[in-house]
């Protein structure tokens, strides 16, 4: 299983060719040997992910990738993943040396601009080969960026302070600043009713991490939370005669909640709430009605951010397809991808893409997941929102963002 919140941490990729000293820079940044470091070009082979605190930031996750210039059949899978590996990346450092720039460094940045992610350019062993001033030029013409002077084996406390410093000013915020999940939604003193079913899919002795998250937020913004499972939320509203301010449900059990909680009270879903703190909500409130659109031998995708044990029930492989299809009747084909694992066809090839609410990834990942779908003009959702529109109560779970945001964001 995926190492819960690690993926979730802002991701720093290391790219450039072999023997750059990409592997050294992180052992540098860390203070300690994690990656193995010689002399011989090409000894990374696969991304590796290493861990680190980083002053000003916190944890993030250094991303150590194979050299771009990779060479051989082998050499070109590994070139694949380094390639792969940009759409995990929240900020890039492209490490070059002995004042080469040249169609892999160009290569590189090109992806780095289409997917819009900011990149530091550090020249490596300036020691041996300081880089020119026409270089420099050269390549603040190029790329607008200015070259950072560096050397690993001689490189200076004051020197790895400022090459932190400057990581720090160009990390987004977004990737370590997390947005309130309902911040916006609630007031001091608030009452949010929290719906989370206990079944086969819920870990043992535990919460699900959306379910961890929402209370945390809603402590966070000095609200009080209730939290009840499906069949004890009846009972608790006669009895109480409390009137939250906002109800949150396990999407799984829409219908039941939807029935129980009075049409005045807000209603939606802890997957909608971070589809709209992490995701793409404009285009999955414009992606999901097009499930009535869908025709037999349509192939839809469904994306998971994590890898679990599947359940006889599972919401992605058994719920999610059993309840589109018995909605539209139609004969459609289902693929379900784990993580950040490669799609089994194109995405050309789907009618539909349907996403979770992506607990444990960044908002850079979840957003490049969807980049390639957008661009093809193929429909996006999410599961809260699929699932409440095939259950007829997509406008309800939805509205209380609708009414909040202003209307031309969804127009």
């Amino acid at each position: 299983m995926m190492n819960k919140g690690r993926d979730n941490k802002p991701h720093i990729g290391i790219f450039g060719r072999r023997n750059n000293g990409k592997s050294s820079i992180i052992n540098l940044l860390s203070g300690q040997d994690i990656a193995i470091v010689s002399d011989v070009a090409g000894t990374t082979t696969d991304p590796v992910k290493k861990s680190v605190e980083i002053h000003g930031i916190g944890p993030v996750i250094f991303i150590d990738t194979a050299g771009i210039d990779d060479t051989g059949e082998l050499g070109n899978l590994r070139i694949a993943k380094t390639l792969k590996a940009i759409e995990s990346t929240d900020l890039a450092i492209l490490v070059i040396s002995q004042n080469r720039f040249e169609s892999y460094e160009s290569n590189l940045i090109d992806k780095f601009e289409n997917y819009k992610i900011p990149y530091l350019i550090l020249h490596n062993k300036s020691d041996l080969v300081r880089p020119d001033k026409e270089f420099i030029k050269t390549i603040k013409a190029k790329t607008n960026q200015d070259i950072i002077e560096f050397s690993t084996k001689q490189a200076t406390k004051s020197q790895v302070e400022v090459l932190i410093k400057t990581i720090n000013k160009e990390m987004p915020s977004t990737a370590w600043k997390k947005p309130s999940i309902l911040g916006d939604l609630v007031s001091y003193g608030d009452i949010v009713l929290l719906i989370t079913p206990i079944d086969v899919e819920a870990p043992e002795g535990r919460l699900i991490l959306p379910q961890i998250q929402t209370i945390r937020d809603i402590l966070d913004n000095d609200c009080t939370a209730i939290i009840l499972k499906e069949r004890e939320v009846d009972s608790f509203l006669r009895k109480t005669k409390i009137k939250p301010k906002l109800a949150v449900t396990d999407s799984q059990v829409f219908l039941k909640a939807d029935a129980s909680i009075p049409k005045d009270i807000p209603l939606t879903s802890f997957s909608i709430l971070l589809a709209r703190q992490k995701g793409d909500f404009y285009n999955y409130i414009k992606g999901t009605p097009k499930i009535s659109e869908l025709k037999d031998g349509d192939r839809v995708l469904l994306l998971e951010s994590c890898t679990h044990h599947v359940s006889c029930d599972d919401i992605a492989r058994v719920k999610i397809p059993r309840w589109i299809s018995n909605y539209t009747g139609k004969k459609i084909e289902y693929d379900t991808v784990a993580g950040l694992d490669n799609l089994p066809r194109p995405i050309e090839e789907y009618s539909l893409v349907i996403q979770c609410g992506g607990c444990m990834i960044t908002q850079k990942q979840l957003q490049n997941r969807l980049k390639k779908a957008i661009e093809n003009q193929i429909p996006v959702s999410n599961y809260g929102m699929a699932i409440s529109y095939v259950q007829g109560i997509f406008n309800r779970a939805v509205a209380p963002f609708i009414k909040h945001d202003t209307s031309e964001d969804y127009l």
